[in-house]
């Protein structure tokens, strides 16, 4: 390896090492053509919170919407952090939520094609990854030590 070249940790059920992502930009201030206050970003998060929206895709809407580039240096926090602050934040996390869904749908779906040995198996696969996302949060304590994934019950988790 040489000095500057970073190893990337490759995909868990792929080929793909991914380096491609979006630079942010060096300064951290907010940039000086925004004039949207932190208090109406604020407000704005936590009313896209109580309809329902994940903070992924209330960066999008904030960013396409309403021009704002990053929420956590006009802020100074995070969208998540945000929505702790003023007990929003989901209870699972999105990943894990996005994942569980999945789960759901590829089960939904081997149940009226049950021949599909290919879903059969991106569904092993895709429950492994739920396996995995859901040991790290029970360390790191945003899941409580008893949470357990199943597939019996994952349809309710994401209802």
């Amino acid at each position: 390896k040489h000095k500057n070249q970073q190893s990337k940790m490759g995909r868990m059920h792929s080929r793909g090492k991914g380096i491609a992502a979006s630079a942010l930009p060096y300064k951290r201030q907010a940039p000086n053509w925004l004039k949207i206050s932190t208090a109406e970003i604020t407000d704005m998060i936590v009313k896209m919170a109580k309809k329902g929206q994940y903070p992924s895709s209330i960066g999008v809407l904030l960013r396409d919407q309403h021009g704002v580039p990053q929420v956590k240096s006009v802020t100074g926090s995070k969208i998540l952090r945000i929505l702790k602050k003023n007990g929003l934040a989901p209870a699972l996390p999105e990943d894990l939520y996005h994942l569980v869904k999945k789960a759901v749908s590829v089960r939904k779906h081997l149940e009226t094609n049950r021949k599909d040995k290919d879903g059969k198996f991106r569904l092993i696969l895709i429950e492994s990854r739920i396996h995995r996302l859901a040991r790290y949060y029970r360390r790191t304590k945003q899941l409580p030590a008893n949470w357990k994934y199943e597939s019996s019950t994952a349809s309710t988790l994401v209802s």
